[in-house]
């Protein structure tokens, strides 16, 4: 059995969270996934987000939030440590954003940073 953490290094908003749970019931995500916050080299800025659902893999840490279980790769907590992800609903943007005080520069569009 996995240890469970209940102190998060990562914020969600929310009306971020309300969206995560809508799409959880919209596309009949399974039970035992969570959702998967980490980074991946790419981007315009030389990482780039990654948000989804997923099973939990053996490298990962587990936290919850709202009883929303997350799953992220240790090693990827250097880079979003005290990461905020909010719903934007405006003219321009709508979708997930993501503030991250680890981030020396973020590109225009917000999904990708260097660090």
């Amino acid at each position: 059995m996995s240890e469970v953490k209940t102190s998060s290094p990562i914020i969600i908003t929310e009306s971020a969270m309300v969206q995560l749970k809508r799409i959880m019931g919209e596309k009949e995500v399974p039970a035992n996934y969570g959702l998967r916050v980490g980074v991946k080299g790419g981007g315009c800025s030389g990482f780039s987000y990654i948000l989804g659902f997923d099973e939990k893999k053996d490298n990962d840490k587990v936290f919850e939030i709202n009883d929303l279980q997350v799953f992220m790769e240790e090693a990827h907590g250097i880079y979003l440590l005290g990461m905020e992800i909010d719903w934007a609903e405006g003219l321009n943007n709508r979708g997930f954003t993501f503030s991250n005080p680890n981030a020396n520069e973020t590109c225009g569009c917000g999904t990708s940073f260097s660090a």
